[in-house]
């Protein structure tokens, strides 16, 4: 008697005679699933499109100071100008980008007019948004849709609690000072949080931040800043110094499944 493999799903006990690769299909499947469910929470997630698979994408250049490492793409449009990253960039490092650099190609302008989109879809959401002002530190925060009319800070450290999506609609600037810390928990992912910024936003010296920052203007990390989701500046650009962006994995990934190759026959 063949031996049956089992995948269990949530509550869904799925038990089939199949082969390991379909094993893994399904699991994916089952993971698509569950992560699709638990950012039900809080409103609709923030579409990223083309944008999505960019850690740094500006308008109007991109500089780079000390041994920055950029995980995911990196891009400029419609202004060229990318210093101290690899070629086609000059400078010739010390940045590393774990990626592909598109410097005022078409790649870069689609992903430019999709973050276009995504910026004005943040902005536009209006359904039961939560005010929030001045300093977010020291705060828990649940699923939802914060707003500021003006600008917010980050001193110390902001939680964010629940799976789900979290959007934030910044007036104007955003400021995470020396050390600010954002923690993730009770199922909070990087990929679900989003920081809609009227103008710039800046993080300190060796803040740890999360979520995809979308900035009317400037982006800037400061020495030692981390970023666990994305720099991406509308309007101007993206200004690093001995950083480390690691693009989110979730909602906004594609995940490609390759077909299941063909039996092969004793003999071949």
């Amino acid at each position: 008697m063949k031996k049956q493999s089992e995948v269990k799903c949530g509550s869904v006990n799925l038990t089939k005679r199949v082969s390991a690769l379909l094993i893994g299909a399904a699991l994916v499947l089952c993971l698509a699933t569950a992560n699709y469910a638990a950012a039900q929470a809080g409103p609709p997630t923030v579409f990223l499109g083309s944008a999505g698979t960019f850690a740094v994408l500006s308008y109007a250049g991109v500089t780079n100071a000390g041994p920055t490492v950029v995980t995911g793409d990196l891009g400029t449009y419609p202004i060229l100008s990318c210093t101290g990253l690899p070629t086609p960039c000059t400078g010739n490092g010390p940045g590393q980008v774990n990626g592909t650099i598109d410097s005022g190609d078409v790649i870069a302008q689609h992903a430019q007019a999709s973050l276009l989109i995504a910026y004005n879809d943040a902005k536009g959401r209006t359904t039961n948004p939560i005010g929030v002002a001045g300093d977010l530190g020291g705060m828990t925060l649940t699923p939802g849709l914060y707003k500021s009319a003006t600008t917010l800070a980050l001193t110390g450290t902001l939680t964010l609690d629940g799976a789900g999506v979290y959007i934030f609609q910044i007036g104007t600037g955003l400021t995470v000072n020396t050390g600010a810390t954002v923690v993730l928990s009770g199922g909070a992912t990087a990929d679900n949080v989003f920081w809609q910024v009227g103008s710039a936003a800046t993080l300190g010296t060796t803040a740890d931040f999360k979520g995809t920052i979308m900035a009317g203007t400037t982006v800037t990390l400061a020495t030692g800043a981390r970023l666990n989701g994305r720099a991406l500046a509308l309007n101007a650009s993206v200004t690093m110094d001995s950083n480390n962006i690691t693009i989110p994995i979730g909602s906004q990934t594609v995940l490609v499944v390759l077909p299941i190759p063909p039996p092969r026959h004793r003999g071949d």
